[in-house]
This record gives structure tokens, C-alpha cells and sequence, in this order.
């Protein structure tokens, strides 16, 4: 059981190449596929001797990219991360084992925030009250088999919650289990922009989500929350 990781980026050229180690120690003999969502900063040059193939598209869109990178992917599952991620140890070990039970469609692991009080809050709702709302975002890696992601028509193109459609669309060609591995996930977003603010954005944005507000109108709401991280530094790909 191959497995082919495809990682979208935009503009990580401090991170990139420290990353791209850290997955070939981590997941050895996984297929790494990059695709560089029209970065500014040489992401893609740095990226280029370090995974298996790298591609391009001319926008920044993570829904776009990662359906990029499945359509080049040869593996027999697709695992989804984001660069500024560290993935557990016998992390393809922990995937194929999920993946072995033939009703299973896909999967997806916990995540870790940094310490602190509002980052445990924000990780242990999350995690809990994402089973009734079958909500799961990209940074818990969300993988799936290859099967899987053509009948779900891969992630749909919309400017934010790309990952969720996807996710409950998942749950429609199988079940979808979780691991008790976690994912380290970037503090960055919430460092840029505080704990709480982002913590309450995403909070409502979920909400919204819930009860039926499509993507494109939640987008603004999101940009405006990240509209002041952008101005301090607007290479930043959040």
C-alpha cells in the first residue's frame, strides 16, 4: 500500500526545506508530491531536489493545488499535509494500519498546539465536537485512498472550508477513523493574530458552517480576521 503525500504551499521558503527532511526521516519510502501555488519567494526552487515531483499551478488555492497533486499522485492512498506541520513517528505504519479494514475510506490524526489554556481548549474542542459536526480541518492530515478520492471528486473550489467538504464527502464512501497519533500543528496563525481572536474566528466560521452558510460568503469573514497578520507581513500564507 503506497502512499503519495501531497503538500500545497505558498510562499514557505524558511520552512520548506526543514520540512521536507523531516518527512523523508519520518515517512521513508512515501511518495512526497509539492505543489507550489505561484510563490514569490523560491519556495519551489527550494523544494525541488527535495521531493519526488513538484508542481505548479499559476494561483494560490489549496483546493486547486491538492487536486494537482493527486492527479500526478501514483500511490494507492493520498495523504494531505501542510508544510508547516511535524507528523508523528510510524506515521505510514499508523495510516496503512487504518487503512487495511476495506470499509474504511479514509482517516485523519489528532493535532497538537503548543501549551497553554486557550490552545488546549481550541485542540480539545476540536477534536470532540467534530464527531457530531463531522468537521475536520487539513491540518490533521486527513488522508484517503485513492478510490476514494475520485468518488468523492476530490476537494470542491471554494475560497475556505475546501477541507471539511471534502472530509464529509469522505464519509460518504466509507468510514472514516482517526488516530490517537498526533500531528504537531504551527502556533504561527495563532501567534500573528492572538489566541483568542483566532480561536473565537474559527469558532463562529465553524458555526456559520453548520447551520448552512456556504464557503464563499465565510471567506471574507476569514481574510478579515487574517487581514491584520497580512499587513505585517504579507508573504505570509495564511
Amino acid at each position: 500500500m503506497r502512499v503519495s503525500i501531497i503538500i500545497p504551499v505558498l510562499n514557505e521558503a524558511p520552512l520548506i526545506r526543514r520540512f521536507l527532511a523531516h518527512l523523508r526521516e519520518r515517512a521513508p519510502g512515501a511518495e512526497i508530491i509539492v505543489v507550489d501555488g505561484a510563490s514569490i519567494d523560491g519556495t519551489d526552487q527550494l523544494a525541488a531536489g527535495l521531493c519526488d515531483q513538484l508542481v505548479r499551478i499559476d494561483q494560490a488555492s489549496r483546493a486547486l493545488q491538492m487536486n494537482a497533486g493527486a492527479s500526478v499522485a501514483s500511490g494507492d492512498v493520498f495523504w494531505f499535509l501542510h508544510a508547516d506541520s511535524e507528523v508523528p513517528g510510524e506515521c505510514l505504519d499508523e495510516i496503512r494500519r487504518i487503512m487495511a479494514d476495506p470499509a474504511v475510506s479514509g482517516g485523519y490524526f489528532r493535532i497538537r498546539l503548543p501549551s497553554g489554556v486557550v490552545y488546549r481548549l481550541s485542540d480539545s474542542f476540536a477534536h470532540y465536537a467534530g464527531f457530531p459536526l463531522r468537521m475536520r480541518c487539513g491540518d490533521h492530515g486527513i488522508f484517503c485512498r485513492r478510490s476514494a478520492f475520485i468518488d468523492a471528486s476530490g476537494f470542491p473550489d471554494v475560497p475556505i472550508m475546501e477541507d471539511v467538504e471534502f472530509f464529509r464527502r469522505l464519509h460518504r464512501c466509507g468510514q472514516v477513523i482517526h488516530s490517537n497519533k498526533r500531528i504537531s500543528a504551527s502556533p504561527r496563525r495563532y501567534e500573528a493574530i492572538g489566541p483568542t481572536r483566532l480561536t473565537f474566528a474559527y469558532g463562529l466560521i465553524a458555526t456559520l458552517y453548520f447551520f448552512g452558510v456556504h464557503p464563499s460568503a465565510l471567506g471574507p469573514l476569514y481574510q478579515q480576521t487574517c487581514c491584520a497578520a497580512k499587513r505585517r507581513n504579507p508573504a505570509d500564507p495564511i
